[in-house]
């Protein structure tokens, strides 16, 4: 019994074997077919793609195909219309060497036409050439026959007779050209001196023979006079200044001919009014510290004015001395100011001729040096100057400059000229002198008066010493010529009315302008 059970239980082992491997049979073989039906599938996708990559593939070959021929085509084109311009360009050319070589023909036939016939002219001026000569042989014997004379002999007498003719008329050149040399000099030095003029203008600085000094109250006349005049006495001894205490309210004037203790006199006694401490012992210490600042003052104002110019290598005692000019004054102007002025000047008129403008300024600088002492030493202030700039080793151009400068001796250079000059440009410009300047004031006011007289006139204004007038008119009342006119009225107008030397020059000015703001 139990091995039929062992039978039976192999039969189905048996059974369920056979079993599986038919049911894997038949599952591999569907797995089978579905991979073929796959393969099958892919094959015919990959040969659709195929195709269709190839119809792609020959449509952009046959595009760039297209593209290519038509390029070529294009550059083909423009290749054949060169080389139709440059074909027409080149028959061109031909055409003009043929034209040219046509003109080479024609004037090669002309310049031999004209030589031929120049051959056949000098074949007769030659001929003619030697008929002359022998009429002017026999002419020569004949001339001899009559006159008696040689032919070299003829030649001396007409050589002589130029020659008297020639100085003659060299003569009357010699005096023409000297007569035109001073006109020439004359415009020339007249030029020099005006743009010296034109280039320097100088501060006017009034003369001051007294000083004023303003007090705060009349009650310090008696402080300044003191005990039984002490004060007075004292300050009057001590500054050598004369004290003028009269009934001018709020004032003393101080009288003296130095011009620097006076200047002293007045710093003291202003110190000692501010100070209120006036007495004896107090006024000899104020004196002596303020000539001690005013004596630093002098020096700084000789070597500003060295400095100013260029001028260096001074003596330090004439630098003094030059200081001293600044309290110094002579026909309403300070001789210091009018030194620096002549200097310039000098400077400028020696650059334009051509000399040392170094040399001139010095001497413009130094030519009233004699007036720093004319007042302790007797005698005219050139000669003066030149004695002490001597003294304190100028060079003798210099020392001869400033003795001449007012025709005390002879002048024997360019430079005392020039010095000379520029002495009576500085003391005669207008406004350098008190008495000259009412007028040269009142001249100015004149001219713009009647310049303002005319209708259309803006503005007017009298510049360049009253050389020169400028009248700016109104655009929309004075056109471009009627300024013409209007200049050439106010001339004559300014010849009728008023008495000038030279000449003034008339510009009217005439501008429109167009203004706009930009508002944001």
């Amino acid at each position: 019994m139990m091995e039929y059970n062992l039978f039976i239980i192999l039969i189905g082992f048996m059974a369920g074997f056979g079993i599986a491997y038919w049911m894997k049979g038949k599952i591999i073989a569907k797995k089978v077919k579905a991979a073929e039906r796959e393969t099958a599938r892919i094959l015919d996708d990959a040969k659709r793609k195929s195709i269709t990559l190839i119809k792609e593939a020959e449509l952009e070959v046959k595009d760039k195909l297209l593209k290519m021929k038509a390029e070529f085509d294009a550059d083909t084109k423009e290749t054949r219309s060169e080389l139709k311009k440059k074909e027409r360009r080149i028959i061109q050319k031909e055409e003009s060497i043929d034209r040219k070589l046509d003109q080479f023909e024609r004037r090669e036939r002309e310049i031999s036409r004209k030589e031929k016939k120049l051959l056949k002219m000098e074949e007769e001026v030659e001929l003619k050439v030697n008929k002359y000569t022998e009429l002017i042989e026999e002419q020569k014997s004949q001339l001899e026959k009559i006159s008696g004379l040689t032919a070299e002999q003829a030649k001396e007498l007409l050589i002589r007779a130029m020659e008297n003719e020639a100085r003659y008329e060299g003569a009357k050149l010699i005096k023409r050209i000297e007569n035109e040399t001073k006109e020439q000099a004359d415009k020339k030095a007249k030029k020099i001196m005006a743009t010296a003029i034109q280039r320097y203008a100088g501060d006017f600085v009034a003369e001051r023979t007294v000083s004023v000094v303003q007090l705060p109250n009349d009650e310090m006349k008696g402080r300044i006079i003191g005990r039984e005049g002490r004060n007075i006495r004292a300050l009057e001894a001590a500054t050598g200044i004369d004290l003028i205490i009269d009934d001018t309210p709020e004032a003393v004037i101080l009288s003296g001919f130095n011009p620097v203790r006076r200047e002293v006199a007045r710093v003291a006694l202003t110190r000692l009014i501010s100070d209120g401490r006036i007495h004896p012992a107090r006024i000899e210490d104020v004196v002596k510290k303020v000539g001690k600042e005013i004596d630093a003052t002098i020096k700084e104002a000789g070597e500003q004015a060295a400095f100013d110019l260029g001028v260096h290598g001074i003596h330090n005692e004439l630098v003094k001395y030059i200081g001293r000019l600044k309290f110094r004054t002579s026909y309403a102007q300070n001789v210091l100011q009018h030194s620096i002025e002549v200097g310039v000047l000098s400077g400028i008129m020696a650059s334009e001729l051509g000399l040392n403008a170094k040399l001139a300024k010095r001497m413009g600088l130094l030519h009233d040096i004699g007036k720093a002492i004319d007042h302790e030493v007797e005698g005219q202030h050139a000669i003066i100057g030149s004695k002490l700039a001597k003294k304190f080793g100028e060079t003798p151009k210099i020392v001869h400059a400033i003795a001449a400068h007012h025709e005390d001796i002879p002048p024997n250079s360019v430079y005392a000229l020039l010095i000379q000059a520029a002495d009576g440009l500085s003391g005669a410009r207008p406004g350098a002198r008190k008495e000259l300047l009412e007028n040269y004031i009142k001249r100015l006011e004149d001219l713009e008066k009647i310049a303002n007289s005319f209708k259309g006139i803006a503005n007017t204004y009298a510049i360049q010493a009253g050389r020169e007038l400028r009248v700016i008119v109104e655009s929309d009342i004075i056109s471009d010529e009627e300024a013409t006119l209007l200049s050439r009225d106010i001339s004559k107008r300014i010849e009728e009315s008023l008495t000038f030397p030279g000449q003034i020059k008339v510009t009217v000015i005439r501008e429109t302008r167009a203004v706009e703001y930009a508002n944001k």
